[in-house]
């Protein structure tokens, strides 16, 4: 089964940590990525620009607007995500609390992706 885990951080936590932490962080990620090619779990990912750089597109007045920012009424907001093709949704949770910004404060949304036919709405 093929899982999305979104990534959700609060942007800048980066910068607030001493260079040796933002290393240790880093490479940790460097780890988890490499083992998930290693056992051919990893379908993708990317991580997001900052949410600075954000336009959302919302309805207003019957029309579509295009608005500056994320608008999120939340300290995270969306930074990436990771496609993981593994066994079970307990594997993807394991993966995702593996994951460093969860310790900082952030969150990993596993959600499974639907296949072609839709079936799992």
């Amino acid at each position: 089964m093929k899982y999305m885990l979104l990534i959700w951080n609060r942007p800048g936590f980066t910068e607030e940590l001493t260079e040796q932490d933002r290393t240790a962080l880093f490479g940790e990620v460097d780890e988890i990525m490499k083992e998930l090619t290693e056992t051919g779990e990893l379908i993708g990912g990317q991580a997001l620009a900052n949410p600075s750089q954000t336009l959302t597109v919302r309805l207003v007045d019957g029309n579509p607007e295009v608005l500056d920012g994320p608008f999120m009424e939340s300290k995270e907001q969306f930074a990436g995500y990771l496609a993981v093709d593994c066994d079970s949704p307990q594997r993807a949770a394991e993966i995702a609390a593996r994951w460093p910004d969860v310790r900082y404060g952030g969150a990993m949304e596993v959600r499974p992706i639907m296949d072609e036919a839709g079936t799992e709405m």
